[in-house]
């Protein structure tokens, strides 16, 4: 109707429609639930309240992560909580806490600062620093989300699959969707990717359908549409190249074109207030906006701010996984460093609930997709 209304000079009412809370996600679950019934990849669920659990599952009806009911099957009827489960939830919930106030909310102000004005009046390194923040910010924000989502499921007895792996690590764009919201693109690729286009099965239509619909799921804006096809079209031209031809290629150069097109990934979908804002956001990311490349404003924030911007990257490292190896190479030491990671939760736990004491009111971003 918005659309309407600006083409055609229409005045058509536009009607808020309140929608119930984590439609999406408890939509999701019982769309896959009744697929993967259909297909025989799960025998249906006789007792309604089971079935009724796996829809409603309080940690993840917010924001995911998607769990699909082969998932959860085996925990709905014989759930057994052990200690490590406990401890282990309550570490992660404190791992997720800690990325969200800690950083993702420290961030959110910097970001604020450098894209929350009009574009054109922004600097282009200046855009470029604050695009790469809300790159960092959306994702110690939604990882700490699914962290504090999983660690409370297990302390409940329930085992969901990881939704993040460092998705900065990646190599390419395939490897990216590979490791980012992985519950989200893994539910696209099998329900939406092989679907018959005009009666055949079709690759590179299925591939542009899903990220046609991913990018839909996140909103009715332009940007998201756009940012669904520009992610597809990348990785059209990765599946052209191929995997053997993809690794003949410098593992430098693959690192820098893959972040540059993550970072302009992450431009697009913060563009929700219409095209024109996009165009000047690339218009500045280009230098074309007549600002100049940098400013005493951008110089002061990496100065004040250089021990967050540290820290934020070195958490985009699997900085956590290091003790695990080291536990399972030398369990003499499983001990200690048990301890140490039960007294760093601790830690952080503490610190979170302080920076929380005098915090306005900080939803998670996810939260409206």
């Amino acid at each position: 109707i918005e659309n309407l209304n600006h083409w055609f000079s229409l005045s058509i009412p536009v009607p808020d429609l309140p929608l119930p809370l984590g439609i999406s996600f408890f939509t999701f679950r019982t769309v896959s639930y009744l697929i993967d019934c259909a297909w025989g990849k799960v025998k249906s669920e006789r007792n309604f309240f089971t079935f009724l659990l796996y829809v409603s599952f309080f940690p993840i009806t917010i924001s995911g992560p998607i769990a699909r009911y082969e998932t959860m099957q085996a925990d709905l009827h014989q759930r057994r909580i052990s200690a490590d489960d406990i401890s282990i939830g309550f570490g992660r919930i404190a791992v997720g806490l800690a990325k969200k106030i800690m950083l993702a909310d420290r961030l959110s102000g910097i970001v604020d600062q450098f894209l929350g004005n009009d574009f054109t009046s922004q600097t282009t390194l200046g855009v470029w620093y604050g695009v790469v923040l809300y790159a960092l910010q959306m994702y110690f924000d939604f990882s700490g989300y699914s962290d504090m989502a999983i660690g409370i499921a297990r302390i409940f007895g329930f085992h969901l699959d990881e939704n993040f792996r460092h998705p900065f690590l990646c190599k390419d764009i395939t490897e990216f969707w590979q490791r980012w919201h992985i519950s989200l693109g893994t539910f696209f690729r099998d329900y939406l990717l092989y679907v018959p286009l005009f009666g055949k099965r079709r690759k590179i239509g299925g591939l542009l359908l899903v990220w046609f619909c991913t990018g839909l799921w996140h909103g009715a804006s332009w940007n998201y549409i756009i940012w669904g096809i520009y992610y597809g079209l990348f990785l059209m031209l990765e599946m052209g190249i191929g995997k053997k031809g993809m690794k003949k290629i410098p593992a430098v150069i693959r690192h820098i074109c893959n972040k540059i097109v993550i970072v302009v990934g992450f431009g697009i979908f913060y563009c929700t207030g219409g095209i024109d804002q996009l165009g000047d956001m690339l218009l500045a990311m280009a230098g074309q906006n007549g600002t100049g490349w940098y400013d005493t404003m951008l110089v002061t924030s990496v100065q004040n701010n250089l021990f967050l911007l540290i820290a934020a990257l070195l958490c985009c490292f699997p900085l956590l996984e290091l003790p695990k190896k080291w536990m399972a190479k030398n369990p003499a030491v499983n001990l200690t460093l048990s301890v140490t990671g039960t007294v760093l939760a601790a830690g952080l736990l503490i610190v979170s609930s302080i920076l929380m004491v005098d915090a306005t009111n900080t939803p998670f971003l996810y939260t409206k997709f």
